[in-house]
């Protein structure tokens, strides 16, 4: 398929980088530190995969790993600007941003939304995961009332934030006790951004601000396997212990959620998604520079969905959800 859309594609931005996982090979994590910063590297990838466009975001922990609030919003800014110098002027028919923000500082990072979205012309926003803070050995997550002034702000803008993995808090790693290597990418992510999204759901911030959408990679960290048995096993519980949700857990995920292909290669995986989600809510993507575009697209192009789904999920889902006039 030609003119995809990819929409989970990272840069890296000293002294931001991708974090280092010891289980990962030598020569791996060479190529991927070259390959985040080399904006013509990508482009080639992208020609040579049929990508016509993809809206760039900061690599894992991003923004979310810096403590202190005052730099983290000085980092952001930064960043943003980066990525609209580097990228969306130098090609503006081939890169968008997702705007990177510091919810150590919620306002700030509300205005730095604002000012990306429309002096800049973001699509969207980035959030990696839960949130380092200063004065707290408690990560923040996304549903807490401290983070309020910033989705009046998405709201307001009607943009999509991609929740993005990140490693799990040090109190959440205790299980994986010696096995390190699967902190990452190949379990711990997946865990650790399914639960951010359920606390999303279970806190009621989607009766709050129904119009907004969030993006999650991987096709959908296994949600749509895991909430219809949260919904089943909630029938019989009382109205305490499980937020203030209005509706059954998987109702927000087909109202509230788009699901992105990023480092999945498996058809019977994506035809589950469909089977659980309006295929109006599944986007395309790679995951580079920590996954092939070779790999994701020639899978893609070339899986056993209809050439009507194929063209809504490779661009014009994208489209539509992130307001781009092609």
């Amino acid at each position: 398929m030609q003119r995809k859309i990819a929409v989970e594609e990272h840069y890296a931005l000293p002294p931001v980088k991708a974090a280092g996982n010891n289980a990962f090979r030598e020569d791996y994590l060479a190529d991927i530190q070259r390959r985040l910063s080399n904006r013509e590297a990508r482009i080639e990838e992208m020609d040579a995969n049929g990508i016509e466009y993809t809206p760039v975001s900061l690599t894992e922990p991003g923004i979310q790993g810096i403590p202190n609030p005052r730099e983290a919003v000085d980092m952001a800014k930064r960043c943003n600007d980066h990525v609209y110098e580097y990228y969306m002027q130098a090609y503006p028919k081939r890169f968008g941003g997702l705007a990177s923000v510091a919810l150590q500082n919620p306002k700030a990072a509300g205005a730095e939304l604002e000012r990306s979205v429309k002096q800049m012309g973001f699509v969207g926003c980035m959030i990696n995961g839960f949130t380092d803070m200063a004065d707290s050995s408690k990560p923040l997550y996304l549903d807490s009332e401290f983070c309020l002034p910033f989705w009046e702000m998405v709201a307001e803008l009607d943009i999509p934030v991609f929740l993005h993995p990140r490693v799990p808090h040090f109190s959440q790693r205790l299980a994986l006790e010696g096995y390190e290597g699967i902190w990452g990418s190949a379990w711990g992510f997946g865990r650790e951004t399914a639960e951010h999204a359920v606390r999303m759901i279970l806190s009621g911030l989607f009766d709050r601000f129904p119009k907004v959408n969030i993006v999650l990679g991987h096709v959908g960290e296994a949600l749509t396997f895991t909430l219809p048995r949260m919904d089943h096993r909630l029938r019989y519980q009382s109205n305490t212990g499980h937020g203030r949700h209005e509706k059954p857990a998987a109702a927000y995920l087909r109202s509230n959620f788009y699901l992105s292909t990023s480092g999945n290669a498996r058809t019977p995986q994506l035809r589950n998604v469909m089977a659980e989600i309006d295929v109006e809510r599944i986007l395309f993507a790679v995951d580079m520079p920590f996954e092939k575009a070779s790999e994701i697209s020639g899978w893609f192009d070339n899986c056993e969905i209809s050439e009507l789904d194929r063209q809504k999920i490779g661009r014009a889902n994208a489209l539509r959800l992130f307001k781009l006039k092609r």
